[in-house]
């Protein structure tokens, strides 16, 4: 049975996640992370049914939420998912029977990013797990306009502002959200309201927050998987950085998924998606074990 906790309060905001234990003690924990190009989304967007198919592999899943984008900065955003996973190793045994030796952390698309971000942390996961992610901020796909979203209805500025909200918050429902996303990819905005910092007058630290840029021999094993028809984020950012992570002779794979398009997870019946998420779980099991 789910069970939420707060693991951690600040600026009046309250971030919380929900653990879905599986029925084998002392186990492994997966740490998965929502997308929403940082401005949408919550702990509950996970599918149902990958959660279940998590469990009965003998995983825990610890779905969490963070502080939201543009309110709060990718600088306090990287906190808040540093801050999850040392509250699941200091506290989590207290409440749940799990291995906290064994953590993976897994996340789709901006999640996907925040997954791989932890791979700089001072306690890094046993293993990442990156769906449809990015792990450089600075490309052109997010500085300049995109065409795929200049399709779209435009967003005035002034609309998109105004749905902002005057304090932090840790959940955001993507009816209401989504225009401010909509605008930053219409005026090729989102770096610096995400970052807060000028793309071009402050680039070296824009990298620090860039995985591509910073990983070092020892990243944690990587699995990268990516549709190569993604309308929003490039799939060549994950081919680039399974590159990357390779010349670090840190051990990776990236899985195409072939004509996929972006949350192609959410299309569980389809073979190929299946056949995916085996290999996750044949990637976890080894790496957790």
């Amino acid at each position: 049975m789910k069970t939420t906790i707060v693991y951690k309060s600040v600026e009046n905001c309250n971030v919380k996640g929900d653990f879905h234990p599986t029925n084998k003690p002392n186990s492994p924990v997966i740490v998965y992370i929502h997308g929403g190009g940082l401005i949408w989304g919550s702990r509950t967007d996970i599918p149902e049914k990958q959660i279940e198919y998590f469990n009965q592999a003998g995983f825990n899943v610890f779905t969490i939420d963070y502080r939201l984008a543009p309110e709060t900065k990718v600088n306090e955003i990287k906190k808040d998912i540093e801050d999850a996973l040392k509250w699941l190793e200091e506290q989590g045994n207290e409440q749940f029977n799990i291995d906290k030796s064994k953590i993976a952390v897994m996340g789709s698309s901006a999640g996907g990013y925040l997954a791989l971000l932890t791979g700089l942390l001072p306690r890094k996961p046993r293993a990442i797990v990156s769906l449809y992610g990015y792990g450089d901020i600075t490309g052109d796909w997010y500085l300049k306009p995109s065409a795929y979203f200049l399709q779209k209805p435009k967003v005035p500025k002034d609309l998109a502002y105004k749905l902002l909200s005057s304090q932090p918050l840790s959940e955001g429902p993507i009816e209401r959200r989504y225009a401010i996303y909509l605008y930053c990819r219409q005026q090729g905005a989102w770096l610096q309201e995400a970052t807060g910092l000028n793309p071009y007058m402050q680039k070296n630290e824009i990298q620090s927050l860039c995985p591509f840029y910073q990983a070092g021999t020892d990243y944690p094993p990587t699995l990268l998987l990516h549709g190569d028809s993604d309308t929003d984020v490039p799939y060549e950012e994950s081919v680039k950085m399974n590159e990357k992570l390779k010349e670090n002779s840190v051990e990776s794979e990236l899985i195409t998924i072939k004509g996929g398009d972006h949350v192609f997870d959410e299309h569980w019946e389809d073979p190929i998606v299946q056949k995916a998420f085996e290999d996750i779980v044949a990637f976890l099991k080894d790496k957790l074990a």
